[in-house]
């Protein structure tokens, strides 16, 4: 039986990624430290196949005397730890989420690099972000781009692209085999509010910074239909709401497969959506009337456009994210009308 290492397990996409290994007969170790929503519990958190090492990503070599046995043989390394929240994160902790997602990765990678000189570790898949392309005017988006492209103005944005230069000095100076994943803005069950998240509030309403899609719901579930709806700006922003059972399918499928070696792949569905039409359809899914919109002030890097393109993966993986948003909004509202009602 194969075994991957995956860090950030318990975390949103990361609970995905476990399942979907799970579902293709993989052994798991995570490694998390519950510290983005504090404890949860999750689907995968009993499987017979999977063991969490409840512990910070930083403290692997600290740790290595107790651990390292239950790790040395691991065939793949996913990493997706990180500190992340919503975009009020990116103002509230720029200094954090650039030094310690900084030493998140070093640690994570010096593990890699002990593991593939011991002829096991087959390659690391790095867990980046659609925001390595923050300040690009191309679109759809390619992959390369972030090369070519101003580099990210927000500190999340310019360290998640530090990660994918983790992979190509790695590979450079050890040979270490890697992909590079970009998800598209995940939407799923199992997003709660990040510990730490500053919280808005416009008249009586308050606000779920951490992703649209379960502000949106959660707000509409929270108004009566005669009520405005408020939103950060216009709602002109643009993006690719892919949900997470697809974007695990694209991260294993990248791990599995030898045309992924050493490459990088955005991750996403083709379909564009502003946060106009992303709201109209589940207010009508909730209320089953016309919206009426509130704009409130925009944060500063609420990027207006990130629409990926998505051949790259078509053609060297045989992706397509197969889940329609209409689907994955109405698996979002009602497993948030379950948590609200508790």
């Amino acid at each position: 039986m194969k075994k991957v290492i995956v860090t950030g397990s318990q975390g949103f996409i990361g609970s995905y990624i476990c399942l979907e290994l799970l579902s293709k007969g993989y052994e798991i170790i995570g490694i998390d430290n519950y510290s983005k929503y504090g404890y949860v519990e999750r689907v995968h958190d009993n499987h017979p196949n999977f063991t969490l090492l409840e512990m910070d990503v930083c403290d692997l070599e600290q740790k290595r005397d107790s651990i390292f046995e239950s790790l040395k043989d691991a065939d793949y390394i996913i990493a997706g730890a990180a500190m992340i929240g919503g975009i009020s994160y990116f103002h509230k902790y720029a200094y954090d989420l650039l030094a310690n997602n900084e030493r998140i990765m070093a640690s994570t990678f010096d593990l890699a690099i002990e593991l593939y000189r011991q002829h096991r570790l087959k390659k690391i898949v790095v867990i980046s972000s659609s925001m390595v392309f923050e300040s690009t005017s191309l679109y759809p988006t390619p992959e390369g781009e972030e090369r070519m492209c101003p580099p990210p103005l927000s500190t999340y944005g310019f360290q998640k692209l530090a990660t994918e230069y983790f992979c190509y000095g790695a590979s450079e100076q050890y040979d270490l085999p890697y992909t590079i994943i970009r998800p598209f803005n995940c939407v799923g069950i199992g997003e709660d509010e990040a510990l730490g998240e500053d919280e808005m509030i416009i008249g009586n309403m308050k606000m779920l910074l951490s992703h649209v899609l379960p502000d949106l719901i959660y707000k509409s579930l929270h108004l009566n239909p005669t009520d405005k709806l408020p939103i950060l700006g216009e709602g002109n922003q643009i993006r690719h709401y892919t949900n997470g059972k697809d974007i695990a399918k694209g991260i294993v499928l990248a791990m599995e497969s030898k045309a992924a070696l050493n490459e990088d792949f955005n991750i996403s569905t083709s379909q564009p959506t502003s946060v106009k039409e992303l709201a109209e359809i589940v207010w009508k899914k909730i209320h089953g009337t016309d919206l009426c919109l509130e704009v409130c002030e925009p944060f500063a890097y609420d990027v207006q456009i990130r629409s990926p393109d998505v051949s790259k993966a078509k053609k060297l993986l045989g992706f397509e994210a197969k889940i329609s948003l209409e689907d994955s909004v109405d698996e979002v509202i009602e497993w948030m009308r379950q948590q609200y009602e508790k």
